[in-house]
């Protein structure tokens, strides 16, 4: 199936590792060439080297905190000086701190705010201009499980990626004219670092061994496992695509069938 991403260029926050670092191995499959940003300069300058190793495509690493504005505008702006446009943009923004309501102040709250969903807000305004100029474009929000089906311990998460569907399923209204379609993936338990953070974390609250909360949590998961990021990006890259012109203001779960909901 051509899936009509051959020359496109996408943006990708997180792209250093785990599901940013799929998706864009993934879309460089299909020939897209790709801009990914993350913190750690060595790391996301190691996940280019691989892209490139790879798939042959064009690869532009940026060291960036996208809980910043200034970062966020640098980024954008030296992407569309690099590629000339911008195609694709999959906001994946870091997991807060876990904890309860008490374990969290007002700053870690205002990090919450900033990092989760301020970012996306920032991101959405600087591209949303360059893809209506150029007839189109695609918006991907990477959020979670949890704003379908909240989760004990990661209430700054519940709270914020709430925000980002609401975001996007107006943005969906508004963009839809401008042949600019706006989606969110929601992906379950994924064998990542984050996951085997978030996992090492209840071990220790609960004073139980690694393995036993890792089995009883895969014991939720219909499928009996951990997803591969893989998985998640292959629906990121159809949602992409020109397969997909039809579906926006959607929020899709990938996640094995855990959830317990019907929408």
């Amino acid at each position: 199936m051509d899936l009509g991403l051959a020359g496109k260029v996408a943006i990708i926050g997180g792209g250093s590792r785990g599901l940013g670092k799929a998706c864009a191995l993934r879309l460089a499959q299909e020939g897209v060439n790709v801009a990914i940003y993350a913190r750690d300069r060595d790391a996301i300058e190691a996940a280019a080297k691989e892209i490139r190793a790879a798939h042959g495509v064009q690869v532009l690493p940026i060291a960036a905190d996208q809980s910043n504005p200034a970062e966020i505008e640098r980024l954008v702006t030296m992407t569309q000086k690099r590629f000339g446009r911008i195609d694709i943009a999959f906001n994946n923004t870091g997991g807060p701190p876990p904890g309860i309501f008490s374990d969290h102040d007002d700053e870690a709250w205002e990090e919450a705010f900033q990092g989760l969903l301020m970012s996306v807000v920032r991101i959405c305004r600087a591209v949303i201009p360059i893809m209506r100029a150029q007839g189109g474009g695609r918006i991907i929000n990477n959020t979670s499980f949890t704003v379908k089906e909240p989760a004990d311990r990661l209430i700054l998460s519940n709270v914020f990626r709430v925000g980002v569907i609401a975001l996007a399923k107006t943005l969906s209204r508004e963009l839809a004219s401008d042949n600019i379609l706006i989606n969110n993936v929601c992906p379950g338990s994924f064998d990542t670092e984050r996951m085997r953070h978030l996992l090492e974390q209840q071990a220790a609250a609960t004073n139980r061994p690694f393995d036993v909360i890792k089995a009883a949590w895969v014991e939720k998961i219909p499928i009996g496992r951990l997803q591969r990021p893989e998985e998640l990006a292959d629906l990121v890259v159809f949602l992409a695509s020109e397969r997909a012109s039809g579906i926006t203001g959607t929020t899709i779960p990938v996640d094995g069938g855990m959830l317990h909901g019907l929408f």
